[in-house]
C-alpha cells in the first residue's frame, strides 16, 4: 500500500491527510536522509567517536556549515534513518482495516512481512544505541517524534481526539511496543543476515500481545 500522504512532522513523519509535501520539503528530506546514510556508514565502519561532522559532510559532498544547518550534532545526523523506519511502521498501520484488532492485523500482515529499504542501517544503529548514549538519545527522540503521529492515526480510526489522554496512552503503548520489538529483533538476529519481515513481525506481535490487555483496538 502506498504511504499515506499528510502533514510532515519534525523529521518527515506524516500525520493526517492534508496534501503532499512541497518540493522544497521533499528536497530537504532527501538531503537529510543522504546525510543520515553516510553518518551510519561512517559510524559503523570506524565508530562514533572517530567520526567527525566534517567527515560526514565531505562524504555527502556538502559543506560543514550546511550539515550543521540541518543537524545540531553528529549523532543527530542519523535521526532521518530512524524516522524512516518508524514511518514504515506507520504506513503499515494505515492498512489496518476497521473491525479488526491490532494483534489480529499484525498476525495477518506477518504472513507477508517486509522490511524497509533502510532496515540494515536501522538495525546497525539500534545495536549501537546500547554502547553510545548519544545515539540512544536520538533513538528515543525518534520515538518521541512518532507519538503525535500515532495518536493522530488512532484518533482518526476511533473518531476521537488526538489530544485526549486516552488516545495518548494508547499511542504511547503502541509506540513502546514497536520500540521494544525493534530492539529485540536487532539483538536477536544480529548475526543472521537472512532475517526477514517474518521475524520482525513475530517480535512486534509478541510485544503487542504483552501490551494488548489495555488496548481496545
Amino acid at each position: 500500500m502506498p504511504p499515506a500522504e499528510g502533514r510532515l512532522g519534525a523529521d518527515g513523519l506524516r500525520a493526517g491527510a492534508v496534501g503532499k509535501p512541497s518540493l522544497a520539503q521533499r528536497r530537504r528530506a532527501a538531503l537529510r536522509l543522504e546525510i543520515a546514510g553516510e553518518a551510519v556508514r561512517l559510524f559503523t565502519s570506524q565508530g562514533v567517536t572517530r567520526t567527525t561532522g566534517e567527515e560526514i559532510a565531505r562524504a555527502v559532498g556538502i559543506s560543514s556549515r550546511t550539515l550543521w544547518r540541518h543537524f545540531p550534532t553528529k549523532e543527530s545526523c542519523v535521526l532521518p534513518v530512524l524516522s524512516a523506519g518508524l514511518q514504515f511502521a506507520v504506513d503499515q498501520l494505515a492498512a489496518w482495516p476497521p473491525g479488526m484488532t491490532l494483534v489480529d492485523f499484525v498476525t495477518r500482515s506477518g504472513r507477508s512481512g517486509t522490511l524497509p529499504s533502510t532496515a540494515p542501517a536501522i538495525l546497525d544503529l539500534i545495536r549501537m544505541t546500547y554502547t553510545e548514549p548519544a545515539l540512544r538519545a536520538v533513538w528515543l527522540q525518534a520515538h518521541d517524534d512518532a507519538l503525535p503521529v500515532l495518536a493522530d492515526l488512532l484518533a482518526r480510526r476511533s473518531g476521537g481526539s488526538a489530544d485526549a489522554l486516552r488516545t495518548k496512552v494508547h499511542a504511547a503503548t503502541v509506540n513502546g511496543a514497536l520500540r521494544a520489538a525493534a530492539e529485540e529483533f536487532a539483538h536477536r538476529y544480529a548475526d543472521d543476515p537472512e532475517a526477514s519481515g517474518d521475524e520482525i513481525a513475530a517480535c512486534v506481535l509478541a510485544a503487542l500481545r504483552a501490551a494488548a490487555e489495555g488496548l481496545p483496538y
